[in-house]
């Protein structure tokens, strides 16, 4: 659990991303890691995201040993035992169940569970989570952040959901106090002239070099 905190700490950008299609998913597991991304949030959110995940991580075992590979809308504790045993390497939850920590940070898998209120926060500190998503992102924002962090000293944020690729918006999250960020759709919307997935890199590529600043 504790090498992954620490790659998320070096590559403090995740992206969130599914796609019905396999080959889709793994062409753009591809541009990111081509654009420095080393951790990457596959979501649990169509019919295909077991087989697809699947196939992401064994595609990442064979090309990207160094890319740690996780799952993102769990919400079950039944979910995460699903998942952890499809070999995930870390759990990402848009809500705080207590029950999932049984399956996870009880078993030495990381687990990011999604908070939104210092009531949520407090209990994910208590769950000992080491890394708090701040869920949804752009509703809470950060002067949320600046102002509950003082509360909460020893927690590590991630905001996810809206969060922009864009170098003013990603600087005001870290300048809050942020240990890393999630980013899903923004980062992913291609455009309309794309053919291929260089605008893909490229935008990793920026994402990257912004949150390592």
């Amino acid at each position: 659990m504790n090498n992954i905190v620490e790659t998320i700490q070096q590559y403090p950008a995740i992206p969130v991303y599914y796609h019905d299609d396999k080959d889709t998913c793994i062409e753009v597991l591809k541009a990111c890691y081509e654009g420095g991304v080393r951790v990457f949030e596959f979501v649990n959110r169509g019919n295909n995201a077991k087989e697809n995940f699947t196939a992401l991580l064994e595609y990442k075992n064979l090309h990207f040993p160094d890319l740690k590979l996780g799952i993102g809308t769990i919400k079950t504790p039944e979910q995460a035992k699903e998942f952890v045993a499809l070999g995930a390497e870390f759990i990402v939850s848009p809500i705080i169940v207590e029950e999932i920590a049984d399956e996870t940070l009880n078993k030495g898998i990381l687990w990011i569970p999604g908070c939104m209120t210092p009531t949520e926060i407090a209990l994910a500190e208590r769950l000992q989570a080491p890394l708090v998503k701040l869920f949804p992102g752009d509703t809470l924002g950060p002067k949320f952040l600046k102002a509950i962090k003082p509360l909460f000293p020893q927690v590590k944020f991630m905001p996810t959901g809206g969060v922009d690729v864009e170098e003013q918006n990603i600087q005001s999250w870290f300048d809050a106090g942020v240990f890393s960020v999630g980013l899903g759709s923004k980062l992913f919307a291609a455009p309309t002239d794309a053919s291929d997935y260089d605008w893909l890199v490229e935008r990793a590529k920026d994402l990257m070099k912004w949150v390592k600043r």
